[in-house]
């Protein structure tokens, strides 16, 4: 019995590894226990290299994912050639032993990079590149092999239901499913509940999936027992939601009242605005319009035109996607349109990595477009800020008047983890300061208060919206006086934002102000850095965390209080990019220096175990750290 598992599933793009990953997670999630897994993909349609990365936990959702894993599940001989490194000692590797002969080094969609690497490293441990030679030497060192005659499996499922072979070969993702169940000792009625939930409506898809699984499960057990099951869960099973960060948001986005949102599809927000065209009725009253748009520039245009109407709308996209999107963000700046954009941010510069995280567009999200206007940053660091984020997203905006954008990284979008089903009823709407019936003579910019009263197009007279500088009625102007007075009543909105939205739910400080070091990040990093703080507490180290929730306005005082207390020795900026671009936006907002930082750019999460042992070594003396772990 054990309170957690840390488990990997891989094979080929397009083969059926996310359907593995659903039924296994709604399967732990109906017997109560809590899971976080994360997925990870090259930018092809199929063929190439997949894993998804588990933790489950029976004390609920753990905060971040770790290595190395329990069990690896392969369906295919290269992720054992991928991940064996990832193996704990005493793991359980789960393969295809019909392919004991495969070779690594003839493997198609394996990259160069690797090859080479493996060609190294084999040389070394006297192996001759086969998957059978990998097994052994893996079982010589105290790997269990679960090794299982996939095409065997197969046969049986296509004679009992009179399947043809290459039908039959799609079912691979529930051997997988099989044998995780198996050694977790997982109930068949709870891998049912999964497969049911996945091939919902389509009977013959759960009979045929179930009998397998269960068939594979039972082999399994007689062989290996259930030496990987876990504990029972603290808390008896109650509601829980299992969903992504993408999902999260769009949730959030219909409870805080979208009616339209535009997008051009683009990884990783496309999946937001897919699940959110599945909501074309909000209520009784009330639709919700999703437009897929020519391109990133037509999106936020029509995004911008619905606020001026009166709806609450948005856009979901990604770096290149919000390059196209820079001027016409500026017009709504100068325009005072409240919209709203979900910035999921993925490695680059230009394309990058289309299907890895990052972090490094915080500072473009910041500044971008040309001269200076108000926007609101918020980044989310969980699935229920994700949600909560969504919804104040539209608050922030229509009450200030201006563009909010809202940051969440690929990791979190991507992420999928059981959660508590959000409560809504402590959710508020502000719509902001509204023109019910204006008159002749409203005007929209009207300077006698820093926020004017908004009308909707259609709702009274005529009112004039340009791109150029304007006077109160919209009316184009370059009269140098008026110019200022515009500008300044327009940068006052970020001023009245920093008096009004408290300074201790802009920057959150999770732990004591005595603690031996402080992190400092953003976004994502919120998980893995409390899940680290949590390990070395056990080993008589104490973290504490800031948590930078809102970074425009940015809470300066605040932070340089907390910051100065720890003294720049005791502070280390956490972050998935090169430049530690927080530490950067810090000693901008308040003239305290960051000196250390621990940084990853591969395009892989941070992980727990790599995060600890960087917070020693800058105990040690270290001032930059820069973390590589994940294939």
């Amino acid at each position: 019995m054990r309170s957690e598992l840390v488990f990997m599933l891989g094979g080929p793009q397009g083969a059926g590894l996310e359907t593995s990953a659903q039924i296994l997670t709604t399967s732990l999630a109906h017997l109560g226990y809590g899971v976080v897994s994360d997925r990870e993909y090259h930018s092809n349609i199929r063929g190439k290299h997949s894993y998804v990365h588990f933790r489950a936990s029976s004390e609920g959702t753990p905060l971040a994912l770790t290595y190395p894993v329990d069990l690896l599940g392969a369906m295919d001989a290269e992720t054992v050639f991928t991940h064996y490194h990832d193996l704990a000692p005493g793991g359980f590797l789960v393969y295809d032993e019909s392919q004991e002969k495969a070779r690594f080094d003839r493997i198609p969609s394996m990259g160069k990079e690797l090859k080479a690497r493996l060609r190294r490293e084999f040389a070394e441990l006297g192996l001759d590149g086969t998957l059978g030679s990998l097994a052994r030497w893996l079982s010589e060192r105290g790997i269990r092999l679960v090794g299982i005659s996939y095409p065997d499996v197969l046969s049986k499922l296509a004679e009992k239901y009179g399947l043809q072979r290459a039908q039959a070969s799609r079912y691979v993702s529930s051997i997988l499913v099989g044998a995780v169940a198996g050694l977790m000792g997982l109930d068949e009625d709870a891998v049912r509940a999964g497969i049911e939930r996945r091939f919902a409506g389509r009977e013959a898809l759960v009979e045929q999936n179930t009998y397998l699984a269960s068939m594979v499960a039972e082999t399994v057990r007689r062989m290996h027992g259930e030496p990987l099951r876990l504990e029972s869960p603290a808390e008896p099973p109650g509601e829980v939601m299992v969903a992504s960060g993408n999902d999260v948001v769009a949730l959030g986005k219909v409870v805080g009242g979208l009616r339209f949102q535009a997008y051009y599809p683009i990884t990783p927000a496309a999946d937001e605005s897919f699940l959110l065209e599945r909501y074309e009725r909000v209520g009784e009253e009330a639709s919700l319009v999703v437009l897929q748009t020519e391109d990133e520039i037509a999106a936020i245009s029509s995004v911008i035109g619905a606020a001026l109407t009166g709806a609450r709308a948005a856009t979901a996209t990604s770096g290149p996607g919000f390059s196209l999107m820079v001027e016409a963000l500026g017009w709504a700046g100068i325009n005072e349109v409240p919209i709203v954009i979900t910035y999921y941010q993925r490695g680059g510069p230009s394309t990058g990595l289309p299907t890895r995280g990052s972090q490094s567009d915080l500072f473009f999200t910041l500044f971008a477009s040309h001269g200076e206007f108000p926007r609101i940053v918020l980044a989310s660091g969980d699935h229920l800020e994700a949600f909560r984020d969504a919804v104040e997203a539209f608050n922030l905006a229509e009450r200030y008047q201006t563009p909010v954008i809202h940051l969440v990284d690929k990791f979190l979008a991507n992420t999928i983890a059981t959660m508590p089903v959000p409560d809504p009823s402590g959710l508020r709407v502000d719509r902001g300061l509204l023109a019910e019936e204006p008159g002749e003579g409203y005007k929209r910019f009207d300077l006698s208060s820093t926020l004017s009263p908004r009308a909707f197009l259609g709702a009274g007279p005529v009112m004039w919206f340009t791109g150029d500088e304007h006077d109160e009625a919209g009316h184009i102007t370059e009269d140098p006086e008026l110019r200022a007075a515009m500008y300044e009543k327009r940068m006052r909105k970020l001023e009245l934002a920093d008096r009004e939205i408290p300074p201790e739910e802009r920057a959150v400080l999770y732990g004591s102000r005595d603690a031996d070091i402080l992190l400092l990040g953003w976004g994502s990093v919120k998980g893995v850095a409390l899940d680290a703080a949590r390990v070395l507490e056990r080993e008589g180290i104490s973290v504490a965390y800031l948590h930078l929730r809102i970074l425009e306005p940015f809470p300066s005082s605040h932070v340089r209080g907390i910051l100065e207390g720890f003294g720049p020795g005791r502070v280390v900026a956490v972050e998935h990019s090169y430049n530690a671009q927080s530490a950067m936006l810090v000693a901008l907002k308040t003239g305290f220096t960051v000196g250390r930082s621990i940084v990853k750019y591969t395009g892989r999460p941070i992980y727990t175990n790599e995060l600890v042992d960087a917070v020693k070594r800058v105990l040690k003396g270290e001032e930059r750290v820069v973390l590589s772990y994940g294939a």
